[in-house]
């Protein structure tokens, strides 16, 4: 890495295959189910998601489910998953909660759905935890970092995806401190969970009184002018941002405004260069140059990337032509993993031997640090790696890392290679 100075940044069943005898197993044997199974037909698999297609969360994460369709629209012309097209229900929520529990009820109490895959945002998820749980529906990859997904004994059927923010936020601390050691340290983020999470995370590794300012944002104000000039007169010269998309370039575009130009350093869900771009138009990379964050899927400007190629590829024949970023990858590496999944359950899946599949330790994903799926933990992405924006390009560096309780140590085993055609076998 260049380093930047620091002036700049129970539901009704429907009707499954009769006749069948018994669970399949999660190694792919040919038992069968004995019992009807939601969302299981001898043609179809039917799962669902919730998706801020609206609202102030729409900008980049609106592009995600089309990217996951994408890839179970190529899934689905080259076989499906054992005989069975994935049919993929997307309801839009606009990031408020009370839409999530209306659009999830119906998903699983109308159009019962076999799983809910990628539901996005900490709030959102949150307000539906329970009723998932509660009538056994696979809840499956969370698209929130929040640690609230991995809790197997009182929500056994929710696992998490994203590395989560305590995790990721100790890994953009820990290269704070040895980057910028002398710097002053300020935090930035949502009013919620999140922000809460990732700050946490923050302090572990600065201390507790190593933030000289926390400022705080609610997603119903976009005014955030007097939270970044707090920021600038406290001498913030590195600033962690827990934020959204939007509010990542409302923080960078303000503090130029205010000429201000700290060192900033974000979650992944708010650091996506070609989303942050869209906000911040013909000075994008002037405003982002340095601009740190942290990720652990593969990088969109990779080209030497196998897994980017391949989405790449996809994208372009199944996307209808849209823009190819970070949340393009991220939505198709969500729908790698389901079909993953899936084919791991077995040749008649059931939502129990799903679930077994996931707990097996054969389904890996594609991303630079392992899964922590287990019987014990429903963990998403271990660890990950930084990224930085120089010349307008958002690229990895460094080695990855994963973390085990407040250490933070380098992850040295190979990523999982894609498979023919980037179809789990």
């Amino acid at each position: 890495m260049t380093s930047s100075p620091l002036r700049i940044g129970a539901a009704v069943l429907a009707a499954a295959a009769l006749g069948l005898a018994s669970c399949a197993s999660p190694e792919g044997g040919s038992d069968a189910a004995a019992e009807d199974v939601p969302g299981i037909t001898d043609t179809t698999v039917t799962v669902g998601t919730h998706q801020p297609l609206t609202g102030p969360a729409a900008a980049g994460y609106a592009t995600i489910s089309p990217a996951t369709k994408a890839y179970f629209d190529y899934v689905n012309e080259n076989g499906g998953v054992n005989g069975r097209t994935i049919e993929y229900i997307v309801k839009d929520d606009g990031y408020n909660p009370a839409n999530t529990q209306t659009a999830v009820r119906e998903m699983v109490l109308q159009d019962e759905v076999f799983a809910l895959v990628g539901g996005l945002g900490t709030p959102p998820h949150s307000a539906v935890l329970d009723f998932v749980n509660d009538n056994e529906v696979p809840d499956l990859f969370v698209a929130s970092g929040s640690p609230t997904w991995n809790q197997p004994e009182d929500y056994p059927y929710t696992y998490g995806f994203m590395v989560d923010y305590p995790t990721e936020s100790r890994i953009l601390a820990t290269h704070a401190m040895e980057e910028f050691p002398d710097a002053t340290y300020c935090f930035f983020g949502q009013d919620d969970d999140f922000g809460e999470e990732f700050q946490a995370g923050v302090e572990s590794v600065v201390g507790a009184d190593g933030l000289a300012s926390t400022q705080v944002y609610s997603t119903a104000n976009t005014d955030i002018a007097a939270q970044i000039s707090a920021m600038k007169a406290a001498g913030c010269e590195v600033n962690f941002l827990a934020t959204i998309n939007g509010f990542s370039a409302q923080a960078v575009g303000t503090a130029a405004k205010l000429d201000y130009f700290p060192q900033w350093m974000a979650s992944s869900a708010g650091g996506d260069f070609n989303t942050l771009s869209g906000y911040l138009g013909e000075n994008t990379n002037a405003l982002l140059q340095g601009f740190v964050s942290a990720n652990y899927l593969p990088g969109y400007s990779d080209t030497e990337d196998e897994w980017t190629a391949k989405f790449k590829e996809i994208n372009e024949e199944y996307n209808g032509g849209a823009a190819f970023d970070g949340n393009t990858i991220f939505g198709m590496s969500i729908g790698y993993l389901f079909v993953e999944a899936l084919k791991e359950a077995g040749e008649n899946p059931t939502r129990e031997s799903l679930l077994e599949a996931l707990e097996s330790g054969n389904v890996t994903g594609n991303g630079h640090t392992p899964l922590g799926f287990s019987e014990d933990s429903h963990q998403g992405y271990t660890g990950a790696m930084l990224t930085e924006v120089q010349d307008g390009v958002q690229s990895y560096f460094g080695t990855p890392y994963v973390v085990s309780g407040d250490e933070v140590t380098e992850y040295t085993e190979e990523r999982p290679a894609m498979p023919a055609d980037g179809l789990p076998e």
